[in-house]
């Protein structure tokens, strides 16, 4: 028989329920506390949502990303974003860049002195480069990308709470979108703690931290739906602790295979995706625990109505609904 390794043994009875007086209130005390350091201490934004100025570059050189950093880090510019732009229909010797600078304290812009200073310094790392175009992002922009970004994590959230509902039920589904909130109002607890750069790049990591979660959720629960209708009369923690028990393998073995790659990103990547990677690689560790210990409990808190699942399963108000 060929060898497969696991994580986890094939068989498990694990009392999730056990400690969830540590598990589940502790998870809803971090809510707490993360949303809390939010509001107090704010994130620490990037130049996406605080406005600067960005200078757009040609050269006749291919791009040296490092070389650019390197030649403007003793200015003291604070957050610098430097990333390549690629086109078809540029020419085989051009090649473009963006150097966005963060406004200085007490000042909204880059002041036009500071922008010829970071002209001279990449002139010396490239010879031919020109500056084609310079441009500044005020506060009143930025602050529609907030705005923007919020309603993208809701209106995610909120189609999430309307497929699980027409997949599962209503119990199902608020129980889901409890702990993706839970997953995010962590995630961006631990940005607001630490002062790690927020940017869109984080609100592209939170989007992909929903998708991730859920996956796991539906995985417990549709094993849940299953064995509710096979184990009609074992009480409901009872049903939800086999289902979860039953899944752990396959929980366990997607989430460290995500993780192994996530941390070569993390490594390797350089500083320009490393607060992206570890945004998402936090979000898959939280995931895979909300999945487990959140989601679970919430819907047997809410509770859920097995007579009528027990006589007729197949009846319930969008059970014909394929995923």
């Amino acid at each position: 028989m060929a060898f497969r390794f696991r994580l986890a043994p094939e068989t498990t009875n694990i009392d999730f329920f056990r400690f969830q007086w540590l598990t589940f209130g502790g998870s809803m005390m971090l809510t707490v506390v993360a949303i809390v350091a939010w509001a107090v201490m704010g994130l620490n934004f990037g130049i996406d949502f605080r406005g600067g100025t960005t200078i757009r570059t040609e050269a006749a050189e291919p791009v040296d990303v490092g070389a650019y950093r390197d030649a403007l880090s003793g200015l003291d510019l604070g957050d610098v974003a430097i990333t390549e732009v690629f086109d078809p229909s540029f020419d085989a010797d051009q090649y473009v860049a963006q150097v966005r600078i963060a406004p200085q304290d007490g000042q909204e812009s880059v002041t036009p002195e500071t922008i010829l200073l970071v002209e001279e310094l990449l002139k010396s790392v490239a010879p031919s480069i020109t500056f084609p175009a310079v441009e500044s992002v005020g506060p009143k922009v930025s602050g529609e990308l907030i705005w923007k970004a919020i309603a993208a994590m809701v209106a995610a959230s909120f189609a999430i709470l309307i497929y699980i509902w027409m997949r599962f039920e209503w119990q199902y589904a608020l129980g889901s979108v409890i702990a993706l909130v839970h997953d995010i109002f962590i995630t961006i607890g631990v940005f607001a703690i630490f002062q790690l750069k927020f940017d869109l790049t984080i609100v592209a990591a939170l989007l992909t931290i929903l998708g991730y979660s859920i996956n796991d959720t539906v995985v417990v629960f549709d094993r849940l739906r299953e064995n509710l209708l096979k184990y009609k009369t074992m009480p409901l923690r009872d049903v939800m602790n086999l289902s979860v028990n039953e899944t752990l393998s396959r929980t366990l073995m997607t989430s460290v295979t995500t993780l192994v790659a996530l941390a070569a990103m993390l490594i390797f990547g350089g500083d320009v995706i490393r607060g992206f990677a570890f945004a998402i690689f936090f979000g898959v560790v939280l995931g895979t625990y909300s999945s487990v210990f959140v989601a679970k409990n919430l819907v047997l808190f809410i509770g859920l109505d097995r007579g009528d699942k027990t006589k007729k399963p197949d009846k319930s108000e969008f059970a014909n609904v394929d995923a």
